[in-house]
């Protein structure tokens, strides 16, 4: 399980070559559903290994080679088995795809290269290891039996690695009432009757534009192929240029229009289940949710276009529509979806204080003894933005105020700094624990230089005392923006940002 982002790529490069150089005449497949995955594998692998033994087996790429490393469509290699004959590796990218009973083509595949070489191993990858209405992709008669998490977003993030994304609650809102589900999904022509209206366009594509300000690189998801053309049209009549990729764009069309979008000379590209993996456009700085959905992988997918690291701003707007955060959580903390129902869950129901009869927590009196519920407690109301980060808070920084604090434990002298924002909301505190031995001192004196730099305070590593660092920090910039996460009862600073 690695975040979208990660360098899944360099991996599956890493694994081709540590393999065939530990062990000279193994043989290795590369599987999954798109040829851009399989482009952007080769790509890595040949910049880590020029030399490389590899073929490529795509129809989409015009190019049928099988070597000693092979490189392939799941849809042009299902029936190969016998041509491509022993395989001592297979490697699937978007591994989330592959069923998790004994069918379809991976599995297919899978089974009969296993009666070539019955010592073949499969190794996954995957930013999200579910299937809706199966669970984890460990689960049941799944072929994977086991899941190594490596690295998470929130730790990629704060080492630079990938961009944090911005939630916004937008003012409206895209209703799924009426709308039917089968398999744990909307169907999709009710969802997009009830999402693809004119007016609702409308408003949605104004309140778009209104919360861009100066973002440059669009990306909307949007129901089906109607809903992506129709909300093109209202960006295009508001003067945004707009194009559109739904599966029924050919594929030459397809690569204009994505490289036109790269390169910046289009500003937003409204689509539809298109771009959702094997797309990497690093610069995406505004992401639109228009598609509500049940599925929480496609829904880490659809913000994981906006995490790449960008040449001219720090993070991913994102305006939620569709309400997926509240509906999925944070991607830091995204759930499996539930499996399908056996039988052995609790029963929503509940039992009468007079007569014990059990009812339905529906009922409002119990249809025993006529003993009448009391209405349930009210949920607080609580204003607030869904946080699909999870935690991380943002606040615009007013003014700081350095002071010097004394550990209750340690009795030695720590820099406490203060930052200020709105009226409406309290400080952040940091504490800089610059006289501490080990690794924690270390850091902090590390963060400690870092503020000053940014901060254009004339400051030497070696003062007369702490008092005199105070007051000069005092009188230098403060940063005008704070990412931050609370850890217990202390924020940890994630991001300090001067203008």
């Amino acid at each position: 399980m690695l975040p979208t982002g990660s360098g899944k790529s360099h991996i599956i490069a890493a694994l081709c070559k540590d393999a065939l150089t530990q062990w000279p005449g193994t043989r290795i497949l590369m599987l999954t559903h798109v040829k851009e995955l399989i482009e952007q594998n080769a790509e890595k692998l040949l910049t880590h290994w020029p030399d490389a033994p590899l073929g490529i087996y795509s129809a989409g790429l015009k190019s049928k080679e099988i070597k000693p490393i092979t490189f392939g469509g799941i849809q042009s290699l299902r029936n190969k088995s016998a041509d491509i004959g022993h395989v001592s590796l297979i490697i699937v990218d978007e591994a989330h795809l592959i069923s998790h009973k004994a069918e379809g083509g991976y599995r297919a595949l899978i089974h009969e290269l296993t009666q070539i070489n019955s010592s073949l191993r499969v190794v996954g990858l995957t930013a999200t290891p579910w299937r809706l209405g199966h669970g984890a992709i460990t689960d049941g008669d799944a072929l994977f039996d086991g899941l190594i998490e490596p690295v998470t977003i929130l730790e990629l993030i704060k080492s630079g690695y990938l961009a944090p994304l911005r939630s916004k609650s937008t003012i409206k809102k895209l209703s799924t009432d009426g709308v039917h589900k089968r398999g744990g999904e909307y169907i999709e022509k009710e969802l997009q009757q009830a999402v693809d209206k004119e007016d609702q366009n409308k408003i949605v594509v104004q309140e778009i534009i209104d919360r861009a300000e100066d973002r440059k690189s669009w990306i909307l998801f949007c129901t089906g192929v109607d809903h992506s053309h129709h909300i093109a049209d209202e960006l295009r009549a508001n003067g945004i240029i707009t194009e559109t990729v739904t599966g029924q764009t050919p594929a030459n069309e397809r690569d204009r229009i994505l490289r036109a979008f790269k390169a910046g000379n289009v500003q937003a590209v409204t689509n539809a289940n298109v771009l959702t993996t094997g797309f990497d456009a690093p610069n995406i700085d505004l992401i639109a949710f228009l598609r509500p959905t049940m599925s929480p992988t496609l829904y880490v997918q659809m913000a994981g276009r906006g995490m790449r690291i960008k040449d001219h701003t720090d993070h991913c707007l994102v305006l939620d529509f569709a309400g997926l955060v509240s509906t999925h959580g944070a991607i830091t903390d995204v759930k499996p979806p539930s499996k399908k129902g056996n039988g052995d869950g609790e029963c929503p129901v509940k039992m009468c204080d007079k007569c014990f009869e059990l009812v339905h927590l529906s009922v409002k009196i119990c249809p025993c003894c006529g003993f009448e519920f009391p209405p349930p407690a009210p949920k607080p109301v609580r204003l607030h933005d869904d946080d699909i980060m999870g935690g991380i808070k943002s606040m615009e920084v007013s003014s700081w105020n350095w002071s010097i604090h004394v550990g209750k434990k340690s009795g030695l002298e720590m820099f406490m700094v203060r930052y200020y924002g709105s009226l409406h909301k309290p400080p952040v505190n940091e504490y800089l624990v610059v006289n501490n031995e080990g690794y924690a001192g270390e850091r902090a004196r590390i963060t400690f230089a870092q503020i000053t730099q940014d901060s254009h305070a004339t400051i030497a590593m070696t003062l007369p005392t702490m008092q005199d660092a105070v007051e000069r920090m005092n009188r230098a910039d403060p940063p005008t923006e704070l990412d931050y996460k609370m850890d217990g009862k202390y924020p940890r600073i994630l991001r300090r940002k001067w203008n």
